[in-house]
């Protein structure tokens, strides 16, 4: 088989096949993250950027190249998640800027958009580390260079620079150690690679489904004073469990029974691979961790549905005012304003009470979009917005939506942690300029550590921390500092290693999964262990994390 162009249909079908394949491939990437945390999600952040641009390119009416390179450059670009997904999107930029500007794509056209889209994307990146999905990339584009003079043939030529990606995706755990003990390879450089594939597959004419499902993004919730509404269980949870084996009868009802006990409104549809849940409960951190017994967590949706009954009476209240029957007072604008990303209602009122005007509810569990970004943005009548992304995985998103805005000036404070999202919004001052309150945010974050308690989903090896499947893990602000079977001798060795003959204060932030009296038993046991320190406890509400403890 000889190929010599690409036209924009061909290109459509490549894109769409690439997307679906690593869809399909989504949950055994993200069970390549080295950390074994349950909210592994760099497949899933992939995918969903990938998507959103697929999405487009199946709506299109008319299909040429302008139209394709345009709905792949926007589409990724807004709908970008995680770091792993910003990255993609910026290789699809660079890259569609060369293929744009033709009709058809020949091997010298694209191994100009490859070195663009890398060039792209290495500089959309602070500190690029090699070992990574960028260094995959890198790979394929330096093969394809190779190439140029060599063959004109597009088949040929794609093949071999799959067999590129490939050996280059095997020597990324001697780029980054940690790969190697972890056993893994780079989940991102996995993801492109699986791309490559299912476009290949589309150019040699394998039978492909390119229909597109529409999934659910992240919601944006604007914050105002609650309507108390009657609702019993406030948590509407929903998830896949991928199942290590089919289930029985028996195991069927005793999920049910569970679930009975802690909810309402409960839906369970099984078959021999997957079991979808659909619960209503004030206890959704139970519900998973019974899942974990039966396989892996995928899809996670955690919904606060009295805020949601609350956003609800707005949304009501915004349709009378357009046909005249009620008027709604718009915000004055305001000089400086706050989004953060947070998950969980303790921490959520806790941002909102220090002057967060947006919560954008997502964070370990689901990476917001870019789009969930530039929406937040859109209604925070403020002329400086400061966003607080609260996740490490979250601040290169944030970042692209700041470079998108045009009519108002973003300042993205690097926050990794909400306890690091707290201390900016106490340092920040309204009579400072919005660059003096940038600078002092982002220098004071360095004066709080963060633990976060939580749980392992496979057996692994980090820096020398055996961990194994169900263990208790304590993760610092870089890396696991605890893990064993005792969840409290586990946060006793997390603390040990983050206090400092600085420290004074040590704060509880307690999830959904513990209670109040839980954590005011820890509280006291540091009392007793660090009688100077001033312990603080909060009720964080937040799922999948037992603790956050923060160390000032």
């Amino acid at each position: 088989m000889e190929i010599l162009t690409i036209d924009a249909p061909m290109l459509a079908k490549m894109f769409l096949a690439g997307a679906k394949n690593l869809e399909s491939k989504k949950e055994w990437i993200n069970e390549l993250n080295v950390f074994p945390v349950p909210d592994g999600d760099t497949g899933t952040n992939m995918t969903m950027t990938i998507m959103a641009a697929a999405k487009e390119i199946a709506a299109l009416k008319h299909v040429d190249m302008a139209s394709v390179t345009k709905a792949i450059s926007s589409g990724s670009l807004r709908g970008a998640r995680g770091n792993s997904g910003v990255i993609l999107s910026q290789l699809f930029r660079g890259f569609t800027k060369v293929v744009g500007e033709h009709e058809t794509i020949d091997v010298v056209t694209l191994t100009e958009a490859m070195e663009k889209g890398v060039e792209t994307a290495y500089k959309a990146v602070m500190k690029p580390k090699e070992g990574t999905i960028l260094t995959v990339a890198r790979g394929t584009a330096n093969k394809g260079l190779d190439l140029v003079g060599e063959t004109d043939d597009l088949f040929f030529y794609l093949q071999e620079v799959i067999k590129e990606a490939e050996i280059v995706l095997a020597k990324t755990p001697d780029m980054l150690p940690i790969l190697k003990e972890a056993g893994v390879v780079d989940a991102g450089g996995q993801g492109l690679l699986e791309i490559f594939k299912g476009a290949f597959d589309a150019l040699c004419g394998k039978e492909i489904d390119y229909s597109m499902e529409v999934s659910s993004s992240t919601e944006v919730i604007k914050i105002t004073p609650q309507t108390q509404a009657n609702i019993k269980f406030g948590y509407c949870t929903e998830f896949l469990i991928v199942l290590n084996k089919p289930l029985s009868e028996k195991q069927e009802n005793e999920i049910k029974q569970f679930l009975e006990n802690i909810g309402d409104s409960i839906v369970l549809v099984a078959d021999d691979e997957v079991t979808k849940i659909h619960v209503h409960t004030n206890e959704p951190g139970n519900a998973l961790q019974k899942a974990l017994e039966y396989g892996s967590l995928s899809k996670i949706k955690i919904d606060n549905m009295r805020e949601e009954h609350e956003e609800k009476l707005i949304k009501e209240a915004e349709k009378l005012a357009e046909n005249g029957k009620s008027t709604l007072v718009e915000m004055p604008r305001k000089k400086m304003g706050f989004i953060s990303v947070s998950m969980g209602a303790g921490l959520n009122e806790i941002l909102m009470g220090l002057g967060v005007d947006y919560i954008i509810e997502g964070g370990q569990t689901m990476n917001p979009s870019t789009e969930d970004m530039l929406n937040a943005i859109d209604k925070v009548n403020a002329d400086h917005i400061f966003i607080l992304p609260n996740n490490s995985n979250i601040i290169l998103a944030a970042n692209q939506a700041a470079s998108l805005t045009q009519d108002k000036i973003i300042h993205v404070i690097p926050t990794k942690t909400v306890p690091q999202g707290i201390v900016a919004l106490i340092n920040f001052v309204q009579t400072n300029s919005p660059e003096e309150n940038e600078e002092i945010m982002t220098n004071e974050l360095s004066s709080v550590a963060t633990g976060q308690v939580t749980y392992a989903v496979r057996d692994t090896e980090i820096e020398g921390i055996k961990i194994h499947q169900n263990d208790f893990m304590g993760i610092g602000d870089s890396k696991i500092l605890s893990a064993g079977t005792d969840c409290n001798v586990v946060i006793h060795e997390m603390i040990d290693k983050m206090v400092t003959e600085d420290s004074s204060i040590i704060t509880i932030y307690y999830g959904i999964d513990r209670t109040k009296d839980e954590a005011q038993e820890l509280a006291s046991e540091f009392e007793e262990k660090y009688p100077d320190y001033e312990i603080e406890i909060y009720d964080g509400g937040q799922p999948i994390y037992y603790y956050i403890i923060s160390v000032e």
